[in-house]
């Protein structure tokens, strides 16, 4: 039995051999529908990694009160214009919100494009500055590499001290430690205290191109009009969060000034429920995804059954002397079902490579967190088999049922 399923497969591949150019015109047709399966699951897979990841960093006892919810977005515009949360709003919140074991950060992002200097060396004007209380980064999940956080007494007194992205250490520092280095914004000088952990960037937003300094030193160095600002609330236990949404959604309306029959002009989100609606995105994607890719798919099949069919007949004479040679049909058509196993399987496996290293490709030039698209390898490597089956079956059927004595007249 074993050495008759070797002589198959032998057959086939001297069959793949001696009609090589239309195997590797087959195979690619294959490898088409596979690698845009892979590819886009690969890439789509890595974007919900990159998103997820970042906000999953924040925990999932942590909430924000925004200008906006998130889905109030209709056909790309608003369904009402929600006043900014300014800084009086957070500073009074901050000082009545007393839920038990919870903590508060504010922060506001002073500029995106500044210029830092150090000695006799400056960046691109493309650093972002962010002006941030004592609690940002232990609310926001960023972590430091190096040094140490702000300290309430920091923030109270003003100190011109400052955190930096990790990306500083690559030209500014170069070869030097920064911490306890003095370094330049707009003419104001700050000395480095601590190092962030790298983030990577996430749609062009560098997370590791940024500083991090006081509030009130950032409100006096940026005094543009309508900063918006962003408040993130931590609970130290997840089973008080409900309680803590509803007493900052409370204050929050008091601080507005909204009577009881007033809708909310601000919104409040939980980090695991952002997760929730990026996956239900992300979801579409896929879905999309599989569609392209089992269109493409559906014509690799249709490809593969035509050229198996044009061999059958091209071997017919083939098929005579074998049957006369006293070969059984089931024999014959395993001959040809396994060459159109191996095309097929070769067609995946190149469909598979060529996905996973566009999808990858992509993925890190977008700086999007790449993982093995385990999922898409094995759908792919099922599609694959699942269209040599479908596409070699009428094929090897046709060829099992020659007639030999018409078969060795053919011509």
């Amino acid at each position: 039995m074993f050495t008759l399923f070797r002589e198959n497969i032998r057959i086939a591949l001297d069959s793949i051999k001696g009609q090589l150019l239309r195997t590797i015109l087959t195979i690619l047709i294959i490898a088409i529908g596979i690698t845009a399966l892979v590819g886009i699951l690969t890439l789509v897979g890595a974007l919900e990694n990159t998103i997820s990841g970042d906000f999953a960093s924040m925990g999932s006892n942590t909430f924000s009160i925004r200008q906006y919810e998130f889905s109030t977005v209709n056909n790309g515009q608003r369904e009402k214009i929600n006043p900014i949360i300014s800084y009086r709003n957070v500073k009074e919140f901050n000082e009545t919100f007393s839920f038990p074991f919870s903590k508060t950060s504010i922060a506001f992002t002073g500029t995106r494009k500044a210029e830092v200097k150090y000695e006799s060396k400056k960046t691109d004007p493309e650093v972002a500055v962010l002006g941030v209380n004592e609690n940002y980064l232990e609310n926001t999940g960023t972590k430091i590499d190096k040094g140490r956080n702000f300290t309430i007494f920091d923030i109270n007194n003003n100190n011109h001290v400052c955190i930096i992205g990790s990306d500083f250490k690559k030209e500014l520092f170069k070869n030097v430690s920064p911490i306890g280095k003095t370094i330049s914004i707009r003419g104001v000088k700050f000395k480095v205290i601590g190092i962030l952990e790298s983030k990577g960037a996430t749609f062009r937003n560098n997370q590791d191109l940024r500083v991090l300094i006081p509030l009130q030193v950032g409100r006096s160095i940026f005094t543009l009009p309508n900063i918006n600002y962003n408040l993130n609330i931590k609970v130290d236990d997840k089973q008080f969060m409900e309680g803590a949404q509803d007493h900052a959604i409370l204050t929050f309306r008091n601080i507005r000034g909204l009577s009881p029959v007033e809708e909310n002009n601000f919104g409040l989100e939980r980090s695991d429920d952002l997760i929730n609606r990026i996956a239900s995105i992300t979801s579409y994607l896929y879905y999309a995804a599989w569609i392209i890719s089992i269109i493409t798919i559906f014509g690799s099949s249709i490809a593969l059954m035509n050229i198996m069919l044009v061999s059958v007949t091209e071997r017919t004479r083939e098929i005579g002397v074998r049957k006369a040679l006293g070969a059984k049909k089931s024999t014959i058509a395993e001959q040809f079902f396994m060459e159109t196993i191996i095309i097929g399987q070769l067609g995946g496996v190149i469909g598979i490579i060529l996905g996973i290293a566009i999808g990858g490709g992509i993925a890190m030039l977008a700086s999007f967190t790449f993982s093995t698209p385990w999922i898409a390898i094995i759908s792919a490597a099922t599609i694959s088999f699942i269209i040599a089956v479908i596409s070699g079956l009428y094929p090897a059927i046709k060829a099992a049922k020659q007639d030999p004595i018409e078969s060795l007249r053919y011509e």
